[in-house]
């Protein structure tokens, strides 16, 4: 699906930073690690002005704590950092963000559901609807896996979004 995910500020005539959210449940494993992957990613091709970059939970379990421990490790041994706070997505994130990427069909269909309550520009999606390897539409959530889950996910939250920053900013990859 072809989406036109540049918008001009109507005040310069100048493109806005494409805005990213990553949502799963409690904000604390999958998203975060998304966030830190997508963000380093960003750094990494010099495009890190040309987004803005935000990750939240569907429940409020976590709001106000660190990322988990373990997703802190497994980004860190990739030389990912994750910091940040949990939060808990709201309506206005709909609007607010052109991109909300769900890490599961849930939490995909939890956003859904508030989207059609509020409103909110924002096109949904599944994370690895951009995973070049396939092999399913939900990252899965590792907070109950022991070290080698988070390592699982680590890979397919990299493969997913480097393919999604190929989708949005497809300058930003060597041809």
């Amino acid at each position: 699906m072809e989406h036109n995910f540049r918008r001009m500020d109507s005040s310069t005539s100048v493109p806005s930073p494409t805005a990213v959210l990553f949502v799963c449940l409690g904000n604390i494993c999958r998203s975060p690690m998304a966030e830190g992957v997508f963000r380093h990613l960003l750094i990494k091709e010099g495009v890190q002005d040309q987004f803005v970059v935000d990750s939240a939970g569907t429940g409020a379990w976590h709001v106000g704590e660190p990322p988990d421990g373990r997703s802190t490790q497994a980004a860190a041994r990739h030389g990912v950092s994750l910091s940040g706070s949990a939060r808990q997505v709201q309506p206005a994130d709909l609007d607010r963000f052109d991109y909300v990427i769900a890490m599961d069909r849930e939490n995909l269909g939890e956003l859904e559901r508030i989207q059609r309550r509020s409103g909110g520009r924002a096109s949904l999606h599944l994370l690895r609807e951009f995973d070049p390897d396939g092999g399913g539409l939900d990252v899965p959530d590792p907070y109950y896996d022991g070290a080698r889950g988070f390592e699982t996910v680590y890979r397919m939250v990299r493969r997913s979004c480097e393919a999604l920053l190929e989708h949005l900013h497809p300058a930003s990859r060597d041809p």
